[in-house]
């Protein structure tokens, strides 16, 4: 498995972009490289999204990604699905550590498992770059949507 992380200190509390993050559905509306989404599952009334489910359309690709972590205001993570098969298993983890009340450092987790073989390691650590060039843009427009929003839900 590979593991790549990328992270920014965004000039948000923690709180405000846990309810960003929190808003499942609304990832089009802050990430520049998702043309579409929307949940595909009823919203819990309790609120615990562990299990829920959104489509998403970035580019060609039509991806669902399942809640496999929901920590509120410290860790959502998501499997993906709908990627080329050869990424047998790839995983987002969004992190939020608040470094001050004002200020958060967000990382975001990315795991691809494409097989134990050595031209299976190849295709994971290249899909590792450019599924981090991806994760960057998120983390911007994150960051973009926190700090001009004052922290809005989508």
């Amino acid at each position: 498995m590979i593991e790549v992380t990328r992270s920014r200190t965004v000039a948000a509390p923690s709180g405000d972009i846990w309810n960003v993050l929190a808003q499942f559905d609304t990832i089009s509306a802050w990430a520049p490289n998702v043309d579409h989404s929307c949940l595909l599952d009823d919203r819990p009334d309790d609120g615990n999204m562990l299990g829920i489910a959104r489509r998403v359309q970035a580019g060609r690709f039509v991806l669902v990604e399942r809640i496999t972590v929901w920590e509120p205001e410290t860790r959502l993570g998501y499997e993906l699905t709908g990627l080329p098969p050869v990424l047998k298993h790839v995983v987002n983890e969004w992190v939020l550590t608040a470094t001050t009340p004002l200020m958060t450092e967000v990382a975001l987790v990315t795991r691809i498992d494409c097989g134990p073989r050595p031209p299976q390691q190849l295709i994971a650590r290249l899909a590792g770059r450019s599924l981090a060039k991806t994760s960057d843009k998120m983390l911007a427009g994150l960051a973009d949507w926190c700090t001009s929003t004052k922290g809005t839900t989508p």
